[in-house]
Order: C-alpha cells, then structure tokens, then sequence
C-alpha cells in the first residue's frame, strides 16, 4: 500500500521522471558532440600524417598560410587581400 502511494510520488518529483528526462536529451547532445569530436580528430590526424609525408602537403599549406613563394617566383598583388 504504502509503494503504491511512494512510487508516484517519487517519480513525479523535480528529481524523479522530470530530471530522468533530462538527463537523457543531455547525453544524447553529449554523445552528439563526441560523434563530432571524433570525425575531427580522426581529420586531423589526417593532416599531421599528410604534413609529415608529403612535401607538397606542406608546400600548400606554406603558401596558402604563411604567403611564402619560392626564390624564382615573381607575385603579382591585385587589388586587397581576402
């Protein structure tokens, strides 16, 4: 008698369902967020492996990053810069 009267009770409390159903949206957001984390992590990784064995990997990112050109190059500058 008294858990049929308890368990109501309880579960309707602020602490009770409410806070359970919470609690579930939160880790479905967190897990969300860790499914991003990991594509991104697994891509960066990608980059380091490509930086560290591929020169034209680090030319590209030395010219589109950093402006650096090569001795025998002449630049042309038209208009501003993006």
């Amino acid at each position: 008698m008294v858990a049929l009267v308890a368990v109501p009770a309880l579960l309707f409390q602020p602490e009770g369902l409410p806070r359970l159903r919470v609690l579930r949206a939160e880790l479905t957001r967190v897990d969300a967020d860790n499914e991003q984390l990991s594509h991104d992590i697994d891509r960066l990784r990608a980059q380091v492996v490509d930086l560290r064995d591929n020169p034209k990997a680090v030319e590209r990112i030395a010219r589109q990053q950093l402006g650096l050109v090569r001795k025998n190059e002449v630049v042309f500058y038209f208009g501003k810069n993006k």
